[in-house]
């Protein structure tokens, strides 16, 4: 009674483990690449389904984006600069069975493509052209590792570069550039400035010419101007006739001279 009792309990234990072997739940962002004698015949889930024990084996692959940090690279670019990038990574499997027999690991495969291809590509382009046209290379660093991983099952949604760390002495040379640029800006600014105010001026001038009233409006405008402030400045008015006179007046260059006198 006892033998068979215990012969019981061991059959109803080893069904259990069984049954426990043979029932697999996959939840919604995992399937199951079964493989039935070493021999794939496919994925499945999600949810519950039942497999054959010891005959078949599962591998669990998850669908869901991995974001990826692409270490630190040190890259010369095409301009023989120096420069340390890193950048970031997003993919996430689309065909597990791919991703399960055409490679062993393809999270660290996709890393290994990522860095060499950080590397080859930032070693083809301009310092100037790393720092402004970062969409573009981010562009075509995806669609080169998306090719490579594609025969794994693996779709690379996204690269982007994040930050880009310039020497000490690269650095300062930027900002001279910078200052420099400013200040040629700033002077070419300046002097439009000073054309545009000479070209007021003169049309100005072109103005008042034609109505001597309105130099003499503009005299007594000065004037009130100075006087409103408290200080002992005096103004003499001198009309521009008077210096027009004085300057017909006077004799042309190179002209005859009054005779000196003669001393005794």
């Amino acid at each position: 009674m006892n033998s068979g009792l215990i012969g019981i309990i061991l059959g109803a234990a080893v069904l259990l483990l069984l049954l426990m072997a043979a029932v697999k739940v996959v939840p919604e962002y995992e399937r199951g690449v079964i493989f039935r004698l070493g021999r794939i015949i496919g994925a499945k889930g999600p949810g519950l389904f039942v497999i054959i024990p010891v005959v078949d084996r599962m591998v669990r692959v998850s669908l869901r984006t991995v974001t990826m940090d692409i270490p630190p690279q040190d890259v010369i670019t095409k301009d023989n600069v120096t420069v340390r990038v890193n950048a970031v990574t997003y993919f996430n499997v689309v065909d597990p069975n791919r991703s399960v027999l055409a490679i062993e690991d393809h999270i660290k495969g996709t890393s290994q493509i990522a860095q060499t291809t950080l590397r080859s590509i930032l070693g083809q382009v301009d310092l100037d052209e790393l720092l402004i046209n970062r969409d573009e290379i981010n562009q075509r660093l995806q669609q080169i590792i998306d090719d490579v991983t594609n025969p794994w099952g693996v779709k690379v949604t996204l690269v982007e570069v994040k930050d880009v760390e310039l020497p000490e002495a690269m650095r300062r040379a930027m900002a001279r550039q910078a200052e420099a640029e400013r200040d040629r800006r700033a002077k070419v600014i300046h002097a439009k400035g000073e054309f545009e105010a000479a070209e007021t001026l003169a049309h100005a001038a072109e103005r008042i010419e034609g109505h001597p009233a309105a130099m003499h409006l503009r005299i007594l405008s000065t004037m009130a101007e100075v006087s409103s402030e408290r200080n002992s400045t005096l103004i003499f008015p001198l009309p521009m006739e008077i210096l027009r006179l004085v300057d017909m007046l006077r004799p042309p260059d190179g002209g005859p001279q009054a005779p000196r006198p003669v001393q005794a």
